[in-house]
């Protein structure tokens, strides 16, 4: 296995709400009966290993007054553009994510981005530029009506994984 329990342990940890506090580690290493430092270390070789993409603070857009937002589902005249594409619009600070997804036959649109701004104008904006800067012509803006559900994924739970 290329993790251990300990390393397991870490992780069920990062994927949470981690303290705003000058030692974040510190409650986890007395639990571990581990020193922060050999925290840190594991920290740092999970994410060598390739386990861990990065660690960021998670803004909860609405409050912090990005109010619009749309998935942005574009058509590409050959799936040769696709990354050529995807790259040029996650160049976007205004885009969170960038997907090139399997579609069904029938929906030709197989590049996805999320865009998250303040304002209906800015919104336009950056999709007039995209479209200009990528010569996808064709697009799809799917807005969302309702949230039902928003949290970040949990692979290491108390349960077991998954």
């Amino acid at each position: 296995m290329p993790y251990d329990s300990t390393d397991r342990e870490i992780m069920r940890f990062l994927q949470g709400d981690i303290p705003l506090a000058s030692r974040p580690y510190k409650n986890l290493a007395e639990r571990l009966e581990l020193s922060e430092e050999e925290i840190v270390l594991r920290v740092s070789k999970l994410r060598e290993k390739g386990f861990l993409r990065r660690m960021g603070a998670v803004l909860r857009h609405r409050q912090a007054g990005f109010a619009v937002n749309a998935m942005v589902a574009w058509k590409l005249e050959n799936e040769e553009e696709a990354d050529r594409a995807g790259k040029i619009m996650a160049g976007y600070k205004e885009i969170s994510h960038c997907y090139i997804r399997e579609v069904p036959p029938d929906f030709d649109y197989s590049v996805f981005s999320m865009i998250h701004v303040k304002n209906e104008e800015r919104l336009a904006e950056i999709i007039e530029e995209i479209s200009l800067r990528t010569g996808i012509g064709k697009y799809i803006i799917i807005r969302s009506s309702r949230e039902l559900k928003k949290e970040s994924m949990q692979y290491f739970t108390p349960e077991g994984e998954g």
